[in-house]
């Protein structure tokens, strides 16, 4: 590759005396070549990708289309600044910076690419069961931690820094830090086994035995967050979860959640008519599934009422809120028009004004 470049230099000496001119022409010459390929690429290779049915493609030119381009151009200022001979300080910190700017601009592209991969993949669970939508924060992280690692060695290395020194010197700061940061150290192994045995997944609502209940925005690498039904965020360390009771309202075969509707009515109701009005009121409702149907349960004897539940399923758990809502409303209205009385609690007080005495002879 350096013979290839020293022989477009002499080439270019040849041609074009001054090395000022001759950097100048190169950079131009460079600005051309990657004109044309950004030309060929959205022009020609944009087409092609375009006719296709997948949009992996066009997702991946428009990754890596830009980076090129800016490629081929850094190439040329570095050629030029080779063909300039600065100073060994100026040609380090020059050629430094390009160097720079190449490692950081192709690490944010593969990353991209990369987590464009995983995405693609973990839609198909039948072939790629280690990558799933469960298991993507665990797979974002740790690209996410490799890319930023990679990064800052290539970057040393563009510096002519010699990283077998601080190497070493980070074995023993990682020791140093292991023991100050456990609690970190603690989350981040922690929100490795949440991804691992997944006890929820992102979109779950779930419940904590603290009370609050949300759906799962993130799974990060410190912490887990809720999103309440108030639309308040609620960040919970990894390492509390991992040892916390969770119940998960999306778990089990379906995301169906059930709904338990409660009303009584009064002692003398037709108890059959009363079934019927309760079914018919659940599977005309829109948000209830038809699958499982809805089902009136009764329940016992109450102090006052004869106590009656309406099971109900709904798509998701998000869903309860406004659905207990309308089946109580439409409960309430249907029993009004049909005659039959909702009891409520009643106490008759007796007061006695006191008690008359009777004397004996």
């Amino acid at each position: 590759m350096d013979s290839k470049i020293e022989q477009i230099l002499v080439l270019f000496a040849d041609i074009f005396p001054g090395k000022y001119i001759q950097a100048l022409i190169i950079v131009l010459s460079f600005f051309i070549i990657a004109k044309a390929v950004n030309f060929f690429v959205t022009s020609v290779i944009g087409k092609l990708v375009k006719k296709t049915k997948l949009t992996l493609d066009d997702e991946i030119l428009e990754i890596f289309h830009r980076p090129v381009f800016i490629s081929i151009i850094l190439l040329g200022l570095a050629m030029a600044t080779i063909k300039l001979q600065f100073t060994h300080s100026l040609n380090l910190l020059t050629m430094g910076g390009i160097k720079t700017i190449v490692i950081v601009l192709w690490t944010v592209s593969i990353y991209k690419f990369m987590q464009l991969l995983l995405n693609f993949v973990s839609r198909d669970d039948s072939k790629y069961v280690m990558i799933q939508d469960r298991t993507l924060p665990l797979f974002n992280n740790l690209m996410r931690i490799i890319s930023a690692g990679l990064a800052i060695y290539f970057i040393f290395l563009a510096w002519d820094i010699d990283v077998s020194a601080w190497m070493a010197s980070a074995g023993i700061l990682g020791l140093a830090i292991s023991f100050a940061a456990k609690d970190t150290l603690a989350n981040l192994f922690a929100g490795v086994f949440i991804v691992a045995d997944a006890p929820y997944k992102l979109g779950d609502f779930i419940v904590l035995d603290s009370g609050e209940r949300g759906e799962v925005t993130s799974i990060g690498i410190r912490s887990t967050r809720l999103l309440t039904r108030d639309d308040v965020e609620i960040t919970v360390p990894n390492s509390i979860m991992g040892n916390a009771k969770i119940t998960n309202e999306a778990g089990g075969p379906h995301e169906k959640y059930r709904i338990r509707v409660k009303v009584g009515v009064a002692y003398g109701s037709d108890i059959d008519h009363v079934h019927q009005i309760l079914f018919d009121i659940g599977m005309n409702h829109p948000d209830v599934c038809e699958d499982p149907e809805p089902r009136v349960r009764f329940r016992g004897f109450g102090d006052s009422s004869l106590d009656h539940e309406l099971l109900c399923w709904v798509e998701k758990p998000v869903l309860r809120g406004k659905t207990l809502h309308m089946l109580y409303t439409e409960i309430y209205k249907q029993f009004t028009r049909e005659g039959i009385e909702i009891p409520f609690p009643q106490r008759d007080i007796h007061i006695k004004s006191g008690l008359e005495k009777t004397i004996e002879p």
